[in-house]
């Protein structure tokens, strides 16, 4: 029986270790013995007096189980219900080493796998190009239609297969997922190299396989970091995803090279830079201690037994969360027309081809910066990350709809490099807001299930652009349509902020404690033995 209080700085030592138990979460689980009454009217029939609480000791751990014995001056001791036994991990008052050999190469491993990932995924046109020319040279009709389909499916599967690998993270571990999804798509990229010639094969080796296993790469990357950084969460997250946009610079000016030898090749290419995920997988050393879950009891009916296995399986507990709800439904709907054609556009006005590909190195470039700079900014204790958030998404939907307005090339740069900006900043807080929200322990799975949700607008978005181009043969309406999402969605966010806000540096408190105000207790590179939490009726055998 694990016991906390309102106390700071209580420590229950088992032999050589100590667990420290903090308040992060404000809900008490207090020894089982027999109630004492209230020693005043204002005390309660529920709770204690501070003198009291303050006073309260923890003795050693008998037989695995933690119990607060009272102290000579006050005694705590209340029944409380098992419902009521509900103790995250994040209770532990783990806190990040923020440095250190470890934690630098863990950045590092997770900047290289943003940056494998969606370089990649970014620069799949000119693997798109070079199939589709040579289907359409064997007199294939719909060589473009089924290309398109191999990219579009790496790209959603990348986003879609996000859920599940946030419950397998949870499940499995940070390592064992990374190493799966490196894997995986390593084996995809690979067999493609033998079915280059044929889509339908590439569908499911470059679409799936990859797609799949990149998801499983990527969303353990953005956990590990909250395992080893805390004060500069959003400078480390904006260096990391940056990595993306280093990659998307790079690889164009390296692949054309390698297609000169042939598609084989470079598929085979692609294989060794993605086996590299599996490299990171042993680097993503968890540190936080996890505490075993009390798990309600289910009949032995099969609707029973199918409850207990997805409660096994699936953190509900963060859809009880109302701000990670509105959160998390509020930043996909945001994202409709976010790939909107602007280069077409451009293109469709200026009659240039090669000047308006400028405007993805604009993009590029600054959202990088964006990434770093924003990153940077939301790190200080006294920034709310949320309003940030909101200010890129309004920004986007602004710059957006003026697009319909710019008819020279120096307009349409400006806009692309204050859009690349504002992009890197959305971008970089979607890790350290899902933390703040949620709290370590349901990070994997709220950014998981966020993600899966991005990709339909990611992928439906363009579409619905494109259909509306071809009904009107301007690109004025759907622009002006693709910049309200991210004004609605960035107006729908100012609801968080509406309600009752958690305790400061508690999950779901956009605000941060200063550094100072931290119990810094330092997080060594070996996980503690945690203790394991059981009912009463499994410390008595039933």
């Amino acid at each position: 029986m694990l016991v906390t209080s309102e106390t700071d700085g209580q420590l229950v030592e088992e032999g050589a270790q100590a667990i420290n138990l903090s308040p992060v979460n404000s809900r008490q689980v207090q020894a089982q013995a027999q109630p004492q009454p209230p020693q005043n009217p204002a005390q309660g029939a529920e709770g204690l007096e501070p003198a009291a609480v303050a006073n309260t000791e923890l003795s050693a751990v008998e037989n695995g189980h933690v119990h607060m014995m009272p102290s000579e001056e006050a005694a705590m001791e209340e029944k409380v219900p098992m419902e009521n036994y509900d103790i995250p991990a994040h209770v532990l008052a783990f806190v990040p080493p923020d440095g250190g050999f470890r934690a630098w190469l863990v950045m590092l491993a997770s900047f290289l796998c943003n940056g494998i990932i969606f370089g990649i995924i970014n620069t799949s046109g000119l693997i798109y190009n070079k199939i589709s020319q040579k289907l359409e040279e064997e007199g294939d009709p719909n060589a473009a239609l089924k290309t398109s389909a191999m990219t579009a499916l790496a790209i959603g599967s990348t986003f879609f297969m996000s859920v599940v690998a946030g419950v397998m993270t949870d499940t499995l571990g940070i390592r064992v997922t990374t190493f799966i999804g490196g894997a995986l798509a390593t084996a995809g990229m690979f067999i493609s190299s033998f079915f280059y010639d044929k889509v339908e094969v590439l569908m499911i080796t470059y679409g799936l396989m990859f797609g799949g296993g990149a998801s499983l790469a990527y969303t353990p990357s953005l956990v590990i970091l909250g395992h080893y950084f805390q004060r500069w969460m959003g400078l480390v997250n904006g260096f990391v995803t940056a990595g993306s946009s280093v990659f998307t610079i790079v690889l164009p000016f390296i692949l054309p090279y390698i297609l000169e030898i042939g598609i084989q090749t470079t598929f085979q290419v692609l294989a060794g830079i993605t086996a590299f995920l599996m490299i990171a997988g042993l680097v993503f050393k968890p540190l936080m201690p996890i505490l075993p879950q009390p798990r309600p009891v289910y009949d032995d009916t099969c609707k029973g037994q199918c409850k207990a296995f997805f409660s096994r399986i699936i953190n509900f507990k963060i859809w009880k969360n109302k701000r990670y709800v509105i959160w998390t439904l509020a930043i996909p709907s945001a994202l409709f027309g976010y790939f909107v054609p602007y280069v077409k556009h451009v293109k469709l006005i200026l009659g240039q081809d090669t000047e308006s590909q400028i405007l993805i190195q604009c993009i590029g470039a600054t959202s990088g910066l964006g990434r770093i700079l924003f990153g940077f900014i939301a790190d200080c204790p006294w920034v709310n990350r949320i309003i940030l958030q909101q200010i890129s998404f309004f920004c986007i939907g602004t710059l957006t709809m003026l697009i319909t307005a710019a008819n020279a090339m120096p307009f349409f740069i400006v806009i692309a490099l204050f859009m690349g900006l504002f992009d890197g900043c959305f971008i970089s807080l979607l890790g350290p807001i899902a933390f703040d929200i949620v709290g370590t322990a349901g990070a994997s799975q709220a950014i998981g299930c966020l993600l899966a949700f991005c990709s339909i607008p990611l992928t439906c978005g363009p579409a619905i652009a494109g259909y509306i181009y071809d009904q009107l043969g301007s690109y004025l309406i759907p622009f002006l349509c693709a910049g309200i999402p991210p004004i609605v969605g960035s107006l729908v966010l100012f609801s968080i902020s509406c309600m009752k806000q958690p305790p400061q540096g508690a999950p779901g408190s956009p605000v941060r404690e200063p550094p100072e105000k931290q119990n810094n207790v330092p997080a060594t590179e070996e996980p503690k033995e945690t203790h394991q939490l059981m009912s009463e009726e499994e410390q008595s055998g039933v």
